[in-house]
């Protein structure tokens, strides 16, 4: 049987950088070295990157994934119009054509097929069953309190919190979390679902109006995912990132961070995907663009060097930090050696508990049972 007594220690050796693209260096003039052991001492006080690309919240996502984003609502749109058209009338969508029709990453584990047109209503007597064009028809009973998304004049989505709710039978508790996050960021994106309210008034109106929602199905898996979603989130990679992290019983850490004193020469803000401020350790997610374009690879190095000469211990995760579970783990235990050495103190265990248990020990200890 494996041993799950959690371990109360700490630290870790602190990640290399990872190996620049090909031809990153081919540009530099004769006699530069690439001597991060040694910096500048102009290097201490503000890195140059060049070309400068805008700082993270201003670029949402990477490159690869918010072409995709645009390029599925685009198709869906499109077979949506379609549709609503030979309906003759205007239709709402929601479950996972809503999540398109709005940007928002699919969920990797959804039981729902993606490719079908989902249609929604308050009730049998006025839901869609059409056989030309195909789509599948649900019902979500609170549809009146949902304040929907207009696409074009043919086709409406769900709201996202609403559609967030109503999915929530159809995958995983830590895929329900994920999704989560990448709802509020979504929300936070779009001015006219904002409203001009922070990160943090999203996050908490979001946990307000799921709260106040009448029961539903799958309401208390909502309930215990609210638990563990966090605004400022740029990936559903960052999420599983962080999701791990919790699992193993680090910390919560704060989500895209802005370092205070630390910005790049232009006097733009440096920011963390995950960070433990008090005691100054931070994880990175780097997708392959970070690998394989040249601006992005120099960038995150300056930023690295910089956040190292302001005491930062920053580790950097991959996809191949989460392709399984043992992987995972030793993400964790290097996070969590880290913060140890650098004084914090939690218990640790040396496999993932499942986010349910951890919300039941949660209730459990803030109720005072045993």
């Amino acid at each position: 049987m494996a041993n799950t007594r959690p371990l109360r220690y700490g630290g870790v050796m602190n990640s290399g950088f990872p190996t620049p693209p090909p031809g990153v260096f081919d540009d530099e003039p004769p006699g530069w070295t690439n001597n991060a052991a040694a910096p500048s001492a102009a290097s201490t006080h503000a890195v140059k990157p060049e070309p400068y690309s805008p700082p993270r919240m201003a670029t949402p996502t990477a490159p690869a994934m918010s072409e995709n984003l645009t390029q599925r609502k685009r198709e869906m749109l499109k077979r949506c119009t379609d549709a609503a058209q030979q309906l003759g009338k205007p239709v709402l969508f929601g479950m996972t054509t809503s999540l398109i029709l709005q940007s928002v990453p699919l969920p990797k584990d959804c039981d729902l097929n993606a490719t079908e047109l989902h249609t929604v209503s308050d009730s049998h007597r006025t839901r869609i069953r059409a056989v030309v064009p195909p789509t599948t028809p649900h019902i979500w009973k609170p549809l009146s309190a949902a304040h929907n998304a207009r696409i074009n004049k043919h086709v409406h989505a769900l709201n996202l919190v609403h559609t967030w709710a109503q999915l929530a039978a159809h995958m995983s508790l830590e895929s329900l979390v994920i999704l989560g996050d990448a709802t509020l960021t979504a929300i936070a994106r779009k001015p006219s679902l904002s409203g001009g309210r922070t990160a943090d008034e999203i996050y908490q109106d979001f946990v307000r109006q799921v709260s106040e929602l009448p029961k539903f199905n799958a309401k208390a898996t909502c309930m215990i995912a609210l638990e563990f979603i966090a605004p400022r989130v740029d990936s559903p990679m960052e999420s599983e990132t962080r999701i791990t992290t919790t699992q193993y019983g680090l910390p919560r850490a704060v989500t895209n961070y802005t370092v205070p004193g630390a910005t790049f020469s232009n006097g733009a803000p440096i920011t963390l995907d995950l960070a433990w401020p008090e005691f100054r350790v931070a994880i990175e997610y780097d997708g392959d663009h970070h690998r394989t374009d040249k601006a992005q690879w120099r960038r995150d190095n300056d930023k690295r060097e910089l956040l190292r000469h302001h005491h930062w211990i920053v580790l950097i995760a991959t996809a191949a930090n989460m392709a399984d579970e043992p992987s995972q783990a030793e993400l964790a235990y290097r996070a969590g050696r880290q913060l140890a050495l650098r004084g914090a103190i939690f218990d640790f265990t040396l496999t993932a508990t499942p986010l349910n248990e951890l919300a039941r020990r949660k209730r459990r200890k803030s109720t005072g049972a045993h």
